[in-house]
C-alpha cells in the first residue's frame, strides 16, 4: 500500500489527466485514472481510493450526480476539478457531497495543497470516529463509526455532509449556533460566501427530522440554528 495514499483521477481531457497524474505521482501518490464514469465505477469495485479528483462534464454523465450516488458508500473526500465556475455551480458541487471545488485553469501548487488538505482532514475524521462511541438522545441515535443516523430506529439515509452537520448540532444541543460556527466546525474552513451550501444542507436535515414530534431543528433569523430534543 502506498504510504501517501491513492487518488482516483477522473478526467476525460487526456492532456490534463496526464499532467495531473504526473504531478500527483511526483508528490508520492498512487494514481488511478478514468476518463468516464463507467471506468470510474469499475475501478471503485476493485480499489478503495483515499480521495477522488472528479471532473463534472464527462462523456457518459454528470460528476455531480455520480458523487451524490456514491456518497452513501464512501467517505473519501471528493474534489471537483472543472471549468464550471459559476457560484451556483460551486454550491451545487458542495451540496452534492463534494469536499472542495477547483476551477480550471488552476494553480498546480494550490491543486496539490488542496488534495493534501482534504486527505489530512479525512485522516483526522477517521481517527476521531474510531475513538468515538454511538451517541443517543431521545429518538435520535448516531453511529459515529459507520456514519449513520437513526430516527425512531429508522435509518435517516444521510449523506456524509448531513451526518457531520447533525453530529455537530447534537454535540451542541440546546445552543444557538451561527451559520459561521456550523460551517467552520464541519467544513473546517471559513464560510466565505458559501452560505447556500449550508442552507441547503440544513433544509434537507429539517425535512428528514420533521417526521418526529420529539425533535426539531430551529432557525433563528440573523442568529443561526439550534437542535432541540424533547425526551418522553
Amino acid at each position: 500500500m502506498n504510504e501517501k495514499g491513492t487518488i482516483l483521477l477522473v478526467e476525460d481531457d487526456k492532456n490534463i489527466q496526464r499532467i495531473n497524474r504526473r504531478i500527483l505521482e511526483r508528490e508520492g501518490f498512487m494514481v488511478l485514472c478514468a476518463s468516464t464514469l463507467k471506468e470510474t465505477q469499475e475501478l471503485l469495485r476493485e480499489h478503495t481510493p483515499d480521495a477522488l479528483v472528479l471532473d463534472i462534464m464527462l462523456p457518459d454523465g454528470n460528476g455531480l450526480a455520480f458523487c451524490e450516488k456514491i456518497r452513501p458508500a464512501t467517505s473519501a473526500p471528493v474534489l471537483f476539478l472543472t471549468a464550471l465556475d459559476e457560484k451556483s455551480e460551486i454550491i451545487e458541487g458542495l451540496v452534492a457531497g463534494g469536499n472542495d471545488y477547483i476551477t480550471k485553469p488552476y494553480d498546480v501548487d494550490e491543486f496539490v495543497a488542496r488534495v493534501n488538505a482534504q486527505l489530512r482532514l479525512a485522516r483526522m475524521n477517521r481517527r476521531d470516529a474510531e475513538q468515538a462511541e454511538a451517541l443517543a438522545r431521545g429518538p435520535l441515535s448516531l453511529d459515529t463509526v459507520a456514519l449513520r443516523a437513526f430516527l425512531d430506529g429508522k435509518d435517516m439515509r444521510l449523506t456524509a455532509r448531513e451526518f457531520s452537520v447533525l453530529l455537530f448540532l447534537l454535540r451542541n444541543e440546546g445552543r444557538i449556533l451561527s451559520a459561521d460556527e456550523i460551517y467552520e466546525g464541519v467544513w473546517k474552513q471559513p464560510m466565505s460566501g458559501n452560505a447556500g451550501a449550508l442552507w441547503k444542507c440544513m433544509s434537507r436535515l429539517k425535512n428528514k427530522l420533521a417526521v418526529s414530534d420529539e425533535i426539531s431543528l430551529m432557525s433563528f433569523r440573523k442568529e443561526g440554528y439550534m437542535l432541540e430534543i424533547m425526551e418522553k
